[in-house]
């Protein structure tokens, strides 16, 4: 059976100037045919039927190579056209001639191998089996010259043979023509990718020059601070050197340095105090000019003030919900102080002056009362001056106890409550503190 196989990757139809590509003739009857030869000997080139030598030099013998051939063996110059030496190749195989011998040679040398693999096909069955696999390999040149040449081929295996190629050049034709058109497309594809490349490359290209340029910059940067660690350690190395030898030169050192800053503290302190000693020299003098100023205006006739006695609790002022602070104290006098505010109708707030209280804390204290009751004898300095200060600075009015007593709240309350402060002045003798 001869049908045909897939169309072989290397055949090709050459088209013509006429625009008909060319392709095996018609194959004739069988009976003009020459018979095949009875014994194992392989047919020749020139043995072959007149149809036979266009397929096999078209198929099996490429171009160059016939050229080649024909430079080499013709006398004359080979033609400058394909078909041109196509033909004279044709015309020169159907006899024995030097072109018909060197092609015959040349094509035995190229297809060994199938030649020694039809040599053992022993039946014209075997032969056509074989090159149908041949053929369904993609071997058509090579199984197209052993089948020809082979003993076993009839005339009707032969033309079958024929018709096949023929056949395969047409579909050949029609896949180069499909080919072309692909190749075209992908052509056209691959100018584009090729711009698309060549962008990408350049894109590249300032990327990888904008990163060297960082990376030179990231270079210099780590040289200058490298150099700058190097300054900086040689600097530490020095004042470390030199730090020892100063610690060598005075052992005492530490010893001295505590001593300095004692030295200041205790001047800061001086300091303090000798402030405390003027402004306690200021408020001396101010409460004798006023002690002089009252004895100067008091007329010459009055009678002496009478001795303080025990205050009567019916002459307590109505304080009238108003906070008294009482700065200072005995902690067990504290409710007896408290008892005696609030029976006079005032809020009681208290502060031991810094004895166990936080001395921070007076000032919130002193800004939550109305009037004020400083017992200065159980107070710290830090206390009395904050009292004071608060009291100058925010017009608070406020009255200076000495001895912390009962009976000394009793006269402060006197002092501070508003519809007697003038009668109290003049009636009674001013208690053992100063009034701020």
């Amino acid at each position: 059976m001869c049908t045909s196989g897939a169309t072989p990757p290397n055949l090709l139809v050459r088209p013509v100037s006429g625009g008909v590509a060319s392709a095996a003739p018609l194959p004739i009857p069988a009976t003009a045919l020459p018979a095949p030869a009875a014994g194992s000997r392989r047919r020749r080139l020139w043995d072959l039927d007149g149809h036979a030598h266009c397929p096999v030099l078209g198929v099996c013998l490429p171009l160059p190579a016939l050229r080649k051939l024909a430079t080499k063996v013709l006398d004359q110059q080979a033609p400058a056209d394909d078909y041109e030496l196509h033909c004279v190749a044709v015309s020169e195989c159907k006899q024995r001639t030097r072109l018909a011998e060197a092609v015959q040679r040349e094509l035995d040398s190229r297809y060994q191998r199938a030649l020694r693999e039809s040599a053992a096909l022993k039946t014209e069955e075997a032969v056509a089996h074989w090159w149908q696999q041949a053929v369904g390999r993609h071997e058509l040149a090579a199984a197209l010259w052993a089948t020809l040449t082979h003993p076993r081929c009839t005339p009707e295996l032969a033309k079958c043979v024929e018709g096949d190629v023929h056949m395969l050049q047409h579909q050949a034709g029609m896949a180069t023509r499909v080919d072309m058109l692909q190749f075209e497309a992908l052509r056209k594809e691959n100018a584009v990718l090729g711009r698309e490349l060549s962008a990408a490359h350049q894109r590249s290209t300032r990327q990888e020059q904008e990163h060297t340029r960082v990376v030179q910059r990231q270079q210099a940067e780590i040289a200058r601070l490298r150099a700058q660690l190097v300054g900086d350690e040689s600097t530490i190395a020095q004042l470390r050197d030199h730090l020892r030898r100063l610690e060598a030169a005075a052992p005492d050192l530490p010893e001295r340095l505590a001593l300095a800053q004692q030295r200041d503290e205790l001047r800061e302190r001086q300091h303090e105090l000798q402030r405390l000693v003027l402004k306690a020299q200021l408020e001396a003098d101010r409460q004798r000019r006023r002690a002089e100023a009252a004895a100067a205006t008091r007329p010459p006739s009055s009678a002496p003030a009478p001795s303080p006695g025990p205050v009567d609790e019916d002459r307590l002022p109505a304080l009238g919900e108003r906070a008294i602070l009482c700065v200072g104290g005995r902690t067990a006098s504290v409710p007896a102080y408290r008892q005696l505010v609030e029976r006079s109708g005032g809020r009681f707030l208290h502060h031991d002056g810094g004895e166990e209280d936080n001395v921070a804390k007076l000032d919130t204290t002193l800004s939550a009362a109305d009037l004020v009751i400083c017992q200065t004898g159980c107070i710290s300095h830090n206390a009395y001056w904050r009292v004071k200060d608060h009291c100058k600075r925010t017009g608070k009015r406020c009255i200076f106890v000495e001895n912390p007593s009962s009976a000394g709240l009793k006269r402060a309350l006197l002092e501070l409550a508003p519809d007697s402060a003038a009668s109290s002045a003049a009636a009674l003798p001013q208690p053992t503190g100063a009034a701020a």
